[in-house]
């Protein structure tokens, strides 16, 4: 089965001698045929050999929080060693859970940051696992969470972090004229492309027709890196809170939410850093400097060299933790890394005009067999 994600991100390389129109009816034609049979029920998670039995675990959740409409999003939290510096909800990225942070987030807590990392909904073991709760629900859940934090925590500093999509929905939390009063975000390769007009009517016809219909990446005719570090994907790929197919309209959902945050970019407001690196294989080089051009006076940007998707993940993801712990306890202070000196460079250069091919990272499966 082909997914339907690839063939509209590659509308452009369908023969030239085609017509845009022809274009988008042939791909969703292929999409179409390529769905006979398919399942609207989610996969069951792989079972490794044993010598990866480990990348299986399920580890429980910390604590719960409980919204205003009475759903209960778990978290992981990983507690500050000695007096709390600072308080920091991580946000995870689409098909991804709470257990994105787990390899971060002890190097924050030795530091004396709590690291707090709920499962956003629609993902990991939140409500309605696989369906898309849509934009402006999860930017409400994470506005609910921020207030539960600040009145256990009154007195503690408290930071947002989110990786890919998890990123895009700060950047509309942030963006709005109620934006939550925080002491900082850090956005780490977020979720930012605007495919531009007509590029996502197939998927939205196809989203339309067939809302639940399962989608997956195994038989994508390219080869992504969303990491250098093997065991990271590892644990991605056999983690049971892996998402490992998408419904169509979880597909729009994100197209659209990707749109609305490279839209919202101007409109961010506080304190921000934007992480970025420069061997990203799923957000495109000229999208993200089209952000980065766009985003407020006085942010933070930081490229990281030989960075993948997954940042934290990195063989070097120690390299972005320590920028982004010296941001929020130096802010005035240059990052470890040298990043922002290679942002402002790279910005000069005018970045590759060419689009890169955006999957979601779980969708990688071939990398971790």
């Amino acid at each position: 089965m082909i997914a339907g994600w690839a063939v509209v991100l590659h509308l452009s390389y369908l023969p030239m001698r085609v017509s845009k129109h022809g274009r988008y009816c042939c791909a969703l034609l292929v999409v179409f045929l390529s769905m006979t049979g398919c399942s609207m029920k989610l996969p069951d998670p792989p079972k490794p050999p044993p010598r990866f039995a480990a990348a299986a675990r399920l580890v429980p959740p910390d604590r719960m929080f409980t919204l205003s409409d009475g759903a209960d999003l778990p978290a992981r939290v990983w507690q500050a060693q000695g007096q709390p510096r600072g308080i920091l909800l991580a946000l995870h990225g689409f098909n991804d859970s709470r257990d994105a942070w787990e390899q971060p987030a002890p190097f924050f807590a030795g530091q004396g940051i709590t690291v707090v990392a709920p499962d956003q909904r629609g993902f990991g073991e939140a409500p309605n696992r696989g369906e898309w709760a849509g934009s402006d629900r999860m930017v409400q859940d994470v506005r609910e969470e921020i207030a539960i934090l600040q009145q256990e925590n009154p007195q503690i500093p408290l930071y947002l972090t989110g990786e890919s999509m998890g990123g895009a929905i700060l950047m509309l939390l942030m963006s709005g004229t109620d934006a939550p009063s925080v002491a900082g975000t850090l956005l780490l390769a977020p979720a930012v492309w605007n495919l531009g007009l007509g590029a996502d009517i197939p998927l939205d016809v196809l989203a339309t027709l067939f809302p639940h219909h399962l989608v997956t990446g195994q038989e994508l005719p390219v080869h992504v890196v969303a990491s250098d570090n093997p065991a990271a994907l590892l644990r991605l790929y056999f983690d049971p809170l892996t998402l490992r197919a998408t419904q169509l309209e979880a597909l729009r959902g994100l197209v659209s939410l990707m749109k609305q945050a490279a839209t919202a970019a101007p409109q961010m407001k506080g304190q921000l850093l934007c992480v970025y690196g420069d061997k990203d294989q799923l957000v495109p080089s000229k999208a993200m400097a089209k952000v980065w051009e766009t985003l407020p006076k006085g942010t933070r940007l930081d490229l990281i060299s030989g960075g993948h998707h997954l940042l934290l993940r990195d063989k070097n993801g120690k390299q972005v933790m320590q920028d982004m712990l010296t941001w929020i306890t130096q802010p005035d202070s240059f990052l470890p890394s040298g990043g922002d000196v290679a942002a402002s460079a790279w910005q000069a250069q005018n970045p590759a005009k060419t689009e890169g091919k955006w999957f979601p990272a779980s969708w990688l499966d071939s990398l971790a067999r």
